[in-house]
């Protein structure tokens, strides 16, 4: 899928309907599966296990009738989705790119629409057949579902049995169950140049990368991206035309916007939403391996008559390595620097950042800065999230061990080293006031360090 959402390939076409809303947000997700966990094996058995994202437990409140979806002609579930699970309309970015299962009906006059919260994303075709969704769960990633655009008595969403995976679990998601978001060169008649290449995007990515087959609103200056533009030729598909794709803040010049919830397709949404999944994917990879690796050191234990407690070097190495991943992902190492201040058109700004949680001071990590930076504080919001809170423990207390001496100054590892003093304390007092009980796993490590070197 393609939260491109999700650029869902040909061959995921069986079910692809879940698919297609991660095309939105995985613009083009291909299968490059070399580095994927075997997350479909005990014990995490992906496939087999009950999830508890927030659309299964919308689900489950249908099931038990405690709510009824609501069905309008122009948009079918929509509206009613979105405002079951708290998706503002702000969000809404628009994909033109034929990046989805539902390509027929997408071109860039009949843009996909995205939307998207901290855990769900929704996508949405004109006339299309379903609802395409990506739902987090905090311990199996991404789960995928299509909601069908009938009216029924008792709508249902359907989870998807594999396919999508076939493009949701790659190098580019880092191997786990996740959405990524991608840009490509894109004809005029939505279909992306392949053979031109894509590029996968966050918050380290150029610019001058970003974008391709989205309609972009908003103000960023000198900086030129890939939306808004069309390749003209097969033959020299890069030859876009970024200027005139540029700065745009009223793009009814460019596409009849009546049919959507929204006139526009937030360029600071955009920076979020790249942010977020590829953030998102580095939970479930430390959740993942952490669990992978635990379960093997159980089997081997048994087999060694060692404590069933019993941590092997290659496990604690394990966990270290994709926690360290996770840490410079979280504290913005090699943030693209922005060179002119960017500016949303919408009131996503706005609405994101009054979602807290602040200090005392005011501050929170949703505080954008927006001139030479995506946030003000450099340290992901999501650590308030439910996938980072359900990390194992052995994952979690190295993360939160380690980001606590990285902040403090004792942890003076180079990697850090663009973090300033002052971004670290602020980061520090933002996280000890609004999450007092994150440092937890901090005291712990010290106590067991001072246990271990008294028995020694």
């Amino acid at each position: 899928m393609s939260l491109a959402f999700l650029f869902i390939r040909s061959r995921c076409l069986p079910f692809i309907a879940l698919v297609g809303l991660l095309s939105v947000l995985f613009l083009g997700a291909t299968s490059t599966a070399q580095a994927q966990i075997e997350f479909d094996r005990e014990p995490i058995s992906y496939s087999d296990a009950t999830p508890r994202d927030p659309v299964a437990k919308l689900q489950e409140r249908l099931k038990q009738g405690n709510i009824a979806l609501k069905f309008d002609d122009e948009q079918g579930y929509l509206k009613s989705v979105l405002e079951e699970l708290k998706i503002p309309a702000s969000s809404q970015v628009l994909v033109y790119s034929k990046t989805s299962f539902q390509l027929r009906k997408i071109t860039p006059e009949r843009p996909r629409a995205l939307y998207f919260n901290d855990d769900v994303y929704v996508g949405w075709v004109q006339d299309g057949d379903v609802l395409e969704v990506m739902s987090m769960d905090p311990e199996l990633g991404a789960v995928f579902y299509v909601l069908h655009q009938d009216q029924l008595e008792m709508p249902r969403f359907i989870r998807d049995q594999g396919q999508c995976l076939t493009c949701h679990a790659s190098s580019r998601t880092q191997g786990v169950p996740g959405g990524l978001v991608r840009s490509a060169f894109v004809a005029g008649d939505g279909q992306p140049h392949f053979g031109a290449g894509t590029f996968t995007i966050d918050h380290r990515s150029p610019f001058d990368q970003r974008w391709g087959g989205y309609y972009v609103s908003g103000s960023h200056g000198q900086m030129r991206h890939m939306g808004n533009a069309i390749s003209p030729s097969r033959q020299e598909p890069e030859a876009i035309d970024r200027e005139a794709g540029a700065n745009v803040t009223d793009l009814s010049t460019l596409v009849d916007l009546d049919p959507y919830l929204a006139p526009h397709s937030d360029l600071v949404a955009l920076m979020v939403l790249e942010h977020q999944t590829q953030m998102q994917n580095m939970f479930t990879l430390v959740s993942m391996e952490s669990r992978l690796a635990r379960h093997h050191d159980g089997i081997m234990n048994e087999a060694l008559g060692r404590e069933n407690d019993y941590v092997s070097d290659s496990t604690g190495r394990r966990i270290a390595s994709a926690g360290d991943k996770l840490l410079e992902y979280m504290l913005f190492k090699d943030e693209f620097a922005l060179t002119s201040p960017v500016s949303g058109s919408s009131e996503f700004t706005r609405e994101f950042q009054q979602q807290g949680p602040r200090d005392s001071q005011g501050r929170s990590l949703r505080d954008f800065d927006l001139k030479t930076r995506m946030f003000k504080y450099p340290c992901s919001y999501l650590v308030d999230s439910a996938g980072f809170k359900s990390l194992p423990t052995p994952a979690k207390q190295y993360v939160v061990t380690r980001l606590h001496r990285i902040l403090t100054g004792q942890d003076t590892s180079e990697e850090f080293a663009y973090l300033s003093a002052t971004d670290r304390q602020a980061i520090l007092e933002i996280l000890t006031e609004t999450q007092p009980k994150l440092w937890d796993d901090v005291v712990n490590e010290a106590v067991e360090e001072e246990q271990g070197t008294v028995a020694e």
